[in-house]
């Protein structure tokens, strides 16, 4: 077993899934900031089923509740409501209560329906998982491959609680909402963590808006785009980029 191997191998997959989420789940299906071509589509839908095991329309419509009522009672996961600790460490099971609660997805996905796929592969979340860990003790030895797989779960779980517990509690405003912009946890979050700057304009595909802001999720698209796989739908930013 080579746990070194298994340690960077799982952040850097943990890193790529965050990628992929801020991408294509959050700037793309939930704020239509930008549109995937149904091939990359297809293959960032699978790669986050065998990685996260995430359900796209729940995901989207829990973001899109967090947005209508931002750090108020009805915020699946405001930590000024919820505390710190609560949202930091346990963001997932928040977002499954309130996927799961027969109202929000109804209400907040309707653009979304199920497809055949959804329904034979992609709303079956461990058999995504299952598949996901398969491939890792295949390619890297079981004992690795359980490595890669537990330091990608954790990692990616921290990062995502990480943008909504640190990003409405630490950082800077410079607009006036209660998200907060954390240079550092933009770095970590690959854009995600420029909060202040998302909240204030959530339709644009990008959340940088001035130098030194760090937006890797900025910078993929655009490369995305330079090949022809994605489109901006929504770009309103007229500051500098860093």
């Amino acid at each position: 077993m080579n746990i070194w191997l298994g340690v960077v191998v799982g952040v850097l997959l943990g890193q790529i899934a965050t990628l992929a989420t801020s991408v294509y789940l959050h700037r793309g299906l939930t704020h239509r900031a930008l549109t995937v071509h149904p091939a990359a589509a297809l293959f960032l839908r699978t790669f986050l089923w065998v990685s996260t095991g995430i359900r796209a329309r729940e995901w989207v419509a829990v973001h899109r509740k967090h947005h209508a009522a931002s750090d108020t009672v009805g915020d699946p996961h405001s930590p000024i409501v919820l505390g710190f600790w609560r949202v930091q460490l346990a963001n997932a099971a928040l977002y499954r209560r309130v996927a799961r609660d027969g109202e929000t997805v109804q209400k907040y996905a309707r653009d979304i329906p199920t497809d055949r796929l959804d329904r034979w592969f992609f709303d079956h979340a461990f058999l995504g998982l299952g598949i996901g860990i398969t491939i890792a003790c295949v390619a890297f030895g079981w004992q690795t491959g359980l490595v890669v797989s537990a330091v990608h779960a954790v990692t990616y779980l921290m990062i995502s609680g990480a943008i909504n517990a640190v990003g409405h509690t630490q950082g800077s405003r410079p607009h006036e909402n209660k998200a907060t912009n954390g240079r550092v946890l933009a770095l970590l979050t690959l854009g995600e963590g420029l909060h202040n700057n998302h909240h204030n304009t959530p339709t644009s595909a990008r959340f940088s808006e001035r130098i030194g802001e760090f937006d890797i999720g900025w910078w993929t698209v655009r490369l995305l785009v330079a090949v022809r796989l994605v489109k901006i739908r929504q770009f309103s930013r007229d500051t500098v980029n860093a």
